[in-house]
């Protein structure tokens, strides 16, 4: 079983990878602007922090010997991910449209704490 305070961190864990998962994609395509010495080192900067965030939280998840073993894509509107804890295995439900606006609005307050610290 999960306690609250586990699965917010879990949640943010799991926003994190895919957040991360999205911009890996999305960087090639920036490598074909006109402006990519601009773009590139700011979005470089903004994976940076992402994957420091995702790396610590992963060591407090696997301390709580809690890890993530695997996405399972249901249909085009949710998905399950596959959670194993020290007592047993416990699958959540998630819906995909909401975890994009999730990870949006992660980005973007990533986004604003960086331009509020320059």
């Amino acid at each position: 079983m999960i306690k609250a305070d586990e699965r917010q961190l879990l949640h943010k864990y799991l926003l994190l990878e895919l957040a991360i998962k999205s911009l890996q994609v999305d960087y090639p395509k920036l490598e074909q602007f006109k402006m990519k010495v601009v773009f590139l080192p700011m979005m470089d900067c903004l994976l940076k922090e992402l994957r420091q965030e995702y790396f610590d939280l992963k060591r407090q998840l696997a301390q709580q010997r809690i890890r993530v073993v695997g996405w399972t894509n249901i249909d085009e509107y949710f998905s399950d991910v596959q959670i194993a804890t020290a007592g047993d295995d416990v699958v959540l439900r998630y819906a995909n449209m909401a975890l994009k606006t999730q990870v949006e609005k992660l980005l973007i307050s990533y986004q604003h704490n960086a331009q509020v610290l320059n």
